[in-house]
């Protein structure tokens, strides 16, 4: 996940930066230092991400049309 994905991710779920914060336990202002370029832990990033897992985004990887987010296909 790039800092561009988190924000576009945040964005899709209508989620703040305290949102995201509390859903992954992380400070409000860590959310911000990603967002911003600066580097975090990788175990920091996956938690994050792994609470977007949960709130139903999935993250495209660079794919020659770059980056994105898209909602998860429903399970049937």
């Amino acid at each position: 996940m790039t800092p561009i994905q988190c924000k576009m991710a945040r964005v899709a779920l209508g989620w703040g930066t305290r949102d995201l914060a509390a859903k992954a336990g992380v400070s409000p202002d860590t959310i911000a230092r990603f967002e911003r370029g600066e580097q975090l832990k990788s175990a920091t990033v996956a938690t994050i991400q792994a609470a977007f897992h949960a709130g139903g985004i999935e993250f495209i990887p660079e794919n020659g049309g770059g980056v994105g987010v898209r909602f998860k296909k429903p399970a049937s």
